[in-house]
């Protein structure tokens, strides 16, 4: 999948930085504009500093005072426009637990999948 339509801007957070080199690599191979956060404080910053963003795709599990659940949750509070999806490889959250409006992808995850949600969610924006 390659998106035609300008190019989109995805926030990627991600603590591991071999899957985060691999993520950004793949969404800018299909022509998303991918912004790099290694924490969920660094991609707060990013988000307040710029527009433009129009997903974000973070990771549950991360170090520091706040993980890719709060993350979500905070997003959906202060930019309820910007749609956020989660992925982890060590759990997989109950619906109940998701922030509203969130999607989940468990690691490893389906490239082509994560693309097409990424556009359904882009065009549906």
């Amino acid at each position: 999948m390659v998106f035609q339509r300008g190019n989109p801007v995805v926030l990627v957070v991600e603590d591991e930085a071999m899957i985060l080199l691999d993520t950004v690599d793949m969404l800018e191979n299909a022509g998303v504009t991918a912004i790099e956060a290694a924490n969920a404080r660094q991609a707060l910053s990013i988000l307040e500093d710029q527009s433009g963003v129009d997903v974000v795709f973070t990771d549950i599990d991360m170090p520091g005072d706040m993980n890719g659940l709060a993350l979500a949750a905070e997003i959906r509070s202060r930019w309820p426009a910007i749609p956020v999806i989660l992925t982890s490889g060590h759990m997989k959250p109950e619906l109940h637990q998701l922030p509203p409006e969130t999607s989940f992808f468990s690691k490893p995850y389906n490239q082509r999948e994560l693309l097409t949600k990424i556009s359904g969610l882009i065009s549906s924006g």
